[in-house]
């Protein structure tokens, strides 16, 4: 067998398949419980990619999962979340002793969605998009709420089908999806040592950008980009910094290059459009734009304010 293997499945069926489990009840959703996993999908370090939604609650000893290239592991309660075509990697310590997993997953393919509310607020969720990133910490407490929901859903699907049977599902899962959002919110505050540690690395990062004569070259940074370098997704940045300055990546941005427009606009003698063509605009008329737009002033009626 390879080192690491990628598993790849288009249907909920073929996971039950692969995972010694017996046909799903629905073959659009499926709750499948860690303990009732018959066959392991690798004795080693593997990846795993769905053409579905995924919602896991997970623990497992002698593992580590991974998201992109943050590490967790599996021994505390985490909750994670998977869109179709996100991979989900598990290194696995050789020569230890392996301990079945405890959990569960909720496996939701997009036709289940179609034509509910959920099919398109599904994709609002920011942890569907940094998911691969950053995994939420539980409680016991929030643990014990969010299986209580997992399994209304699975009994609802094994119950005798009629028409009120997917809304009530739906429901189910916006409400499974409500608390989650909650509980992300609450990470981001509990972990504020972590967060102020990742905010101190944005700023050297931006610093030292700045300072690189790359705005005049190359404009400024992507979001992109800027993520990729703190080794976290776009949309974890994002969430990140509103939680801690009321801002998304781009305010935050425009309002470190007005900084700099002001250090440069009182401390030098370089004309306005000097400063522009030096922060990485191409046209003066952008720059005065959103000079005044962040400071209500023009930048040289900022200039003369120091004259």
């Amino acid at each position: 067998m390879n080192n690491h293997q990628l598993f790849r499945f288009h249907t909920i069926t073929e996971y039950h398949r692969a995972a010694g489990l017996p046909k799903p009840a629905h073959p659009l959703i499926s709750l499948v419980h860690m303990d009732d996993l018959n066959r392991p999908l690798a004795e080693s370090s593997f990846s795993l990619t769905y053409d579905f939604y995924s919602i896991s609650l997970k623990r497992m000893k002698n593992a580590k999962f991974k998201y992109g290239q943050q590490a967790s592991d599996f021994d505390e309660g985490v909750l994670f979340f998977m869109s179709p075509g996100q991979v989900f990697g598990m290194d696995i310590d050789k020569g230890s002793v392996m301990h079945r997993p405890e959990g569960w997953i909720i496996l939701i393919h997009p036709d289940f969605l179609w034509n509910t509310s959920l099919a398109k607020t599904i994709k609002q969720y920011e942890y569907f998009n940094y998911s691969v990133y950053e995994a939420l910490h539980l409680s016991d407490k929030e643990e014990t709420m969010l299986t209580t929901i997992a399994q209304n859903i699975e009994q609802e699907y094994h119950a005798n089908i009629d028409r009120f049977s997917q809304s009530v599902i739906i429901a189910q899962l916006e409400l499974l999806l409500t608390y989650s959002e909650r509980f992300y919110q609450r990470q981001f505050i509990t972990r504020k040592i972590a967060s102020h540690e990742l905010l101190t690395r944005l700023e050297d990062l931006l610093t030292a950008y700045f300072n690189s004569g790359a705005l005049a070259q190359k404009g400024l940074p992507s979001v992109t980009y800027i993520a990729e370098n703190l080794n976290i997704s776009p949309g974890y940045l994002s969430g990140l910094l509103k939680s801690l300055t009321g801002q998304n990546t781009q305010q935050h941005l425009h309002n470190k290059l007005i900084e700099l427009a002001k250090e440069k606009l009182s401390t030098t003698n370089l004309s306005v459009s000097e400063i522009a063509y030096e922060l990485g605009f191409e046209h003066l008329q952008s720059f005065s734009k959103l000079f005044k737009t962040k400071t209500s002033i023009s930048p040289m009626e900022f200039r003369h304010s120091f004259n």
